[in-house]
């Protein structure tokens, strides 16, 4: 196992309780076979209007954070045995 590297960041608050992984990426989006560029489709239907607009109401398109870590309510990321969740 590899070192962990202290990490020193703001924190971003998402207080929502049960978010599960179709949430977090939605699996339209899930058709890559590597495990990279995910990161723009993260909160997809959250973060967007229809029109691929950024709601500004959702915490990661406010500027005031723009920290790595996350922090949410429990049982975040429930829902899928899907490999890319």
């Amino acid at each position: 196992m590899k070192k962990f590297e202290t990490l020193t960041s703001q924190v971003v608050p998402l207080p929502i309780e049960n978010i599960d992984t179709d949430q977090i990426i939605p699996a339209r989006f899930l058709k890559a076979t590597t495990r990279e560029g995910f990161g723009d489709n993260l909160f997809r239907d959250w973060r967007f209007d229809t029109d691929n607009q950024p709601k500004t109401d959702f915490v990661l398109n406010n500027p005031t954070y723009t920290g790595k870590i996350l922090v949410a309510g429990k049982n975040f990321g429930c829902g899928s045995s899907r490999e890319h969740a």
